[in-house]
């Protein structure tokens, strides 16, 4: 049903105009119903509608008319009609359009004579193009040069038809005659694509003759030479050293397109490290110089690609690239960061850390509204910073703290995460560290932050001063004791229901009652006729951050809590002789897990304590009263020793990845070995030399051969016939995201010629073929490679049949071969990836991705049964 055009216009089929309203619509004299009427016709057509009846009405009635867009209908009508029959032969009616066409070839206005030409690039029949071709080369000289540029791509697409070279023998001659005399750039810019299309070796010597002033040239031209360069290199390489000069002269042209076409055309032709350079420095210009977001966004991708292939070079750009983070633009900032660190060395991680310094202070003004993504991506890209090199540590952990009570969560966990690593792996800072966090531990904010923060507290603070400080903060965040008050009437009927216990409370006459902001005041019994519900102390203004967080109902930080102080007081124990010290700080934590758990358990809340948080104080409450030294041990050693653990695991993952990459085998053992010192160096120059060196090189470490995974190409083979077929097929099936390409070869293994071989495809699922089948001819016993695009358009698995169709000369009906179907699983074609924890987490959140599927298995170790879905999903686990 579809038609082959050049116009794609979304059509509601809903209301079809009829053939016969169309036709009224022509007849008359009303222009803007005509143009209506043909834009009708047209969709109609482009639909898989015919409507024969209206062809010879648009010959009588439209053809003559003198409008420009009835005019430019009208082509785009016969564009898409059938010119021929079923046999192939033109039908007798298109005579009247040729001579329409030769007339507006010879027309006095310029418009109608430049779209006519535009038009016979469309046109594939060759017996209606003949007539016309004196009329389309006397428009090459034409005044205006809209017609002349239109007229040469007409004379191009005539040249490259099946039988152009005997309906225009000499068109490539007249075509650099054109060359050398015309002025206007889009037409010098259409006859040097004709003759690099038609007559590759004219556009060459045309290129060397003038080398001089391919600098001058305009734009167009310039990029299309920039093309002739690369085909031209690709098939004879040696030839590389004359052209790389132009494209070096080019790197200083005024456009922008230019100059980035020079930097991939230098890069795709030379690994020579003074080419590569050149080629980095136009793209860190263009990352400055362009505005535009999606372009800065490429350059860096190309930049990206250079840094895998050349990084010892990309790294003495790093500050260059480093600039790209003025953008506000978060994608730009995200991908200049991962470039940028994977090029840090010794030798600037000085420069690249004072500079991201520099951004997260700039991020403090609060301008922006994206400025709290921007600083964790930019604390993320320090503490990467830190762990790589450690000395660079202590300027930025001091810095990095004062963001603890940032109001962008994540950000402030990032940076408790780190100050967590770096106390660790850097023994000198711990005094420094401690001593700021416990400084600046009120103003944390988010209950993530402060179990990490307290957590690092019970572990590192080792010195009689630093435990008393961190127990004396803890305190002084919970602010005073109780969490809440209840007045005596609602006690005393508590204590009716329950059993009396020994610490309940004689209703007086006149007792004192704890106001909200924790002072007593005392109260008679007789000046109040009914008792208040429990109300929670928020405690003075100096009170901290924990309270308030623990007044929400957060009982696991409540549980933190008491780990920590159990943590810190049984550390007092050995490090502080005084037993009067160490005493008053059991009872002031014992007091303190039993107010939490009285919190835990009282109405004031929303929900009540949960079991685990419950257990977690009551077993610190239990340690208090009975302490041996293995319990110690546990509490006080063993918490570090699994952190140490967890870090060092995560530098072997590293490790063993890069140890993975270095072990990939490059060359072959029978490779010939080319021997550079004892070549011919005769007429070479230096950047030619250089790309020798570094050819030989590439060669040695294997970046030539990426794709040769041939042992994998080879399982991806379907037979799609029978070896008894007169016809054989296999397909070689690539998905690359939302493409599947069929590499088809079909093999004739019959002694006679077969005529219009033709592979017809069907497909199931989601899936959608891109192009129309096309006829071959196969020699005897030869074969024929055939390319087909299947789009994709969800992940499910769909199913490709089809058969091919063939003529022999002897027999005069068609043979089918049916072929076997091609099942497309999209299992085979996924690649695991590598993403970090906390961005999953952050997905994850966002998304709620979760499926639950029932699991019926044979398996009964979690692990085994874990690497049985990691192989067969093709996936990764997240963490090690």
């Amino acid at each position: 049903m579809e038609k082959s055009c050049t116009l794609l216009i979304h059509f509601d089929k809903g209301t079809p105009a009829i053939a016969n309203e169309i036709k009224e619509a022509l007849e008359g004299n009303d222009v803007p119903a005509k143009i209506d009427a043909m834009k009708k016709a047209v969709m109609l057509l482009l639909n898989g509608e015919t409507l024969p009846q209206l062809f010879i009405t648009i010959v009588r009635y439209v053809l003559p008319s003198e409008d420009h867009t009835v005019q430019k209908l009208l082509l785009l009508y016969l564009e898409i009609i059938e010119k021929t029959d079923l046999k192939g032969r033109i039908l007798p009616e298109m005579i009247l359009i040729c001579q329409n066409l030769r007339n507006n070839l010879q027309h006095p206005n310029e418009y109608i004579r430049g779209v006519t030409l535009r038009f016979l690039c469309r046109l594939n029949e060759a017996e209606i193009i003949e007539p016309l071709i004196p009329s389309v080369l006397q428009n090459l000289e034409h005044r205006h040069p809209f017609i002349r540029r239109n007229a040469i791509l007409a004379v191009m697409s005539i040249y490259k038809l099946p039988q152009g070279e005997q309906l225009l023998v000499d068109a490539p001659e007249m075509i650099e005659k054109v060359l050398s005399t015309e002025q206007d750039p889009s037409a010098k810019r259409n006859a040097f694509l004709m003759l690099f299309n038609c007559s590759h070796d004219r556009a060459i010597t045309y290129l060397l003759t003038h080398v001089d002033r391919v600098s001058e040239w305009g734009e167009l031209l310039q990029m299309v030479v920039l093309e002739l360069i690369r085909k031209v290199c690709r098939t004879n390489r040696g030839e590389k050293g004359k052209y790389i000069k132009i494209i070096i002269s080019l790197l200083n042209a005024p456009s922008t397109a230019v100059i980035y076409e020079c930097a991939g055309t230098l890069v795709s032709l030379s690994s020579a490290p003074t080419a590569i350079r050149a080629a980095a420095n136009t793209y860190c210009q263009l990352l400055l110089s362009q505005s535009d977001n999606n372009v800065k966004l490429i350059v860096l991708d190309r930049l990206n690609e250079l840094k895998s292939s050349h990084s010892d070079i990309m790294v003495d750009l790093v500050m260059d690239v480093l600039r790209a983070l003025s953008s506000p633009n978060l994608d730009i900032q995200r991908k200049t960061l991962d470039i940028v660190l994977e090029l840090v060395t010794p030798r600037n991680i000085n420069e690249v850390v004072l500079l991201l310094k520099k951004e997260v202070m700039k991020t403090q003004s609060g301008e922006l509204e994206k400025n709290g993504e921007y600083r964790q991506m930019l604390i993320q890209a320090i503490h990467s910073c830190a762990i790589k090199f450690p000395e660079v540590a202590s300027t930025v952990v001091h810095l990095m703290m004062d963001f603890l009570g940032d109001s962008n969560v994540a950000s402030a966990i990032d940076v408790i995460v780190f100050v967590r690593e770096i106390i660790e792996t850097n023994p000198k800072l711990r005094v420094s560290i401690i001593t700021r966090l416990l400084d600046t531990f009120y103003q944390i904010r988010a209950s993530r932050v402060c179990s990490c923060a307290l957590w690092i507290i019970g572990e590192y603070c080792l010195s009689p001063s630093e435990v008393e400080s961190g127990i004396a903060t803890i305190k002084q965040c919970l602010g005073e004791l109780p969490f809440y008050s209840v007045s005596e009437e609602a006690e005393a009927i508590d204590a009716s229901k329950k059993t009396p216990q020994s610490n309940s409370i004689t209703v007086s006459s006149r007792r004192p009652a704890i106001l909200a902001d924790g002072t007593y005041a005392t109260q008679s019994a007789a000046s109040e006729t009914a008792f208040s519900p429990p109300t929670i102390v928020q405690g003075s203004l100096t009170s901290g951050n924990l309270r308030s967080l623990l007044l929400t109902g957060d009982f696991f930080l409540s549980a933190v809590v008491a780990c920590t102080l159990t943590k810190l007081v049984l550390r007092l124990e050995e490090v502080q002789p005084s037993k009067v010290e160490v005493n008053k700080a059991t009872t002031q934590a014992l007091l303190i897990f039993v107010s939490l758990l009285q919190l835990g358990q009282s109405p004031v809340l929303p929900h009540p304590i949960d079991n685990d948080s419950y257990d977690r104080i009551v077993l610190c409450i239990r340690l208090f009263c009975n302490t041996g030294d293995e319990i110690r041990k546990i509490w006080l050693q063993s918490c570090r020793q699994s952190f140490v653990k967890m870090l060092s695991e995560k530098q072997l993952q590293e490790t063993e990845e890069l140890k993975a990459k270095a072990q990939v085998s490059h060359a072959q053992p029978d490779d010939l070995i080319d021997f550079y010192h004892l070549k011919s160096r005769k007429g070479m120059s230096q950047l030619e030399l250089e790309d020798e060196v570094q050819d030989d090189l590439k060669r040695a470490t294997g970046e030539f051969v990426k794709d040769a995974d041939d042992a994998n190409k080879l399982n991806r083979i379907l037979q799609l016939t029978g070896f008894s077929d007169p016809v054989y097929a296999e397909a070689y099936v690539t998905v690359h995201h939302y493409d599947i390409v069929l590499d088809i070869t079909v093999i004739n293994r019959t002694r006679e010629t077969l005529q219009n071989l033709c592979l017809e495809l069907a497909t199931m699922g989601d899936l959608k073929l891109v192009e129309r089948p096309q006829n071959y001819t196969v020699a005897p016993e030869s074969s024929k490679q055939i390319k087909v695009n299947i789009k994709v358009s969800s992940t499910e698995t769909g199913v490709i049949f089809g058969n091919i169709i063939y003529e022999t000369s002897n027999v005069l009906e068609r043979t089918v071969v049916v072929l076997n179907d091609i099942h497309i699983d999209i299992m085979d074609y996924i690649s695991p990836a590598v993403c970090m924890d906390t961005a999953f987490r952050t997905m994850w959140a966002e998304f709620e991705w979760e499926n639950k599927v029932a699991v019926n298995t044979v398996i009964k170790n979690e692990k085994e049964f874990l690497d049985h879905i990691i192989k067969s999903t093709n996936m990764k686990c997240l963490t090690a």
